[in-house]
């Protein structure tokens, strides 16, 4: 009769166990990142940037967002890293906030490994629209190597 009670138990135990191994798996969200580029909205003064800024790495860190963020004055370019839901959906927010317009995708893909680990959202301010000009038509990986190659010149403003 003991015999009978330990056969079942170990049987409900093999049992539990392969009903969790047989159960549907919740897919793992890859890391995605997306280069993109957009102008600040007419009527919206150059005080609406520090908001921005602020709004952003508080949202990025509730979501795990990490990514740069460059304005020349006129323009945006934003590079932003994290699982990849939480990119689509910032990405949602960023083409509906009234504060941007023209909003351009150069590059959206997975990737392997975040680049601004760091950062929440880095900041770089300048004038004179060069990396603007300099990234022009450019997309996909072009665009990437143009924004990493201002990376230097980026962390030379301190």
């Amino acid at each position: 009769m003991s015999f009978d009670i330990a056969a079942r138990a170990r049987l409900a135990r093999f049992s539990a166990i392969v009903k969790l191994l047989t159960l549907p798996m919740k897919p793992i969200d890859s890391l995605q990142h997306c280069l993109y580029t957009s102008l600040l909205a007419p009527g919206e003064g150059l005080g609406a940037v520090p908001r921005i800024v602020k709004s952003a790495r508080a949202h990025n860190a509730l979501h795990g967002i990490t990514g740069l963020l460059i304005f020349d004055g006129e323009a945006f370019c934003q590079w932003i890293e994290g699982p990849a839901s939480s990119v689509e959906t910032l990405m949602q927010r960023i083409r509906a906030d009234t504060r941007h317009t023209s909003v351009r995708i150069l590059l959206n893909e997975p990737m392997a490994a975040r680049r601004f680990r760091d950062f929440s959202i880095a900041y770089a301010s300048f004038g004179g629209g060069g990396l603007m000009h300099a990234l022009g038509s450019a997309e996909g990986a072009a665009a990437r190597e143009c924004v990493l190659a201002w990376l230097p010149r980026l962390d030379a403003l301190g």
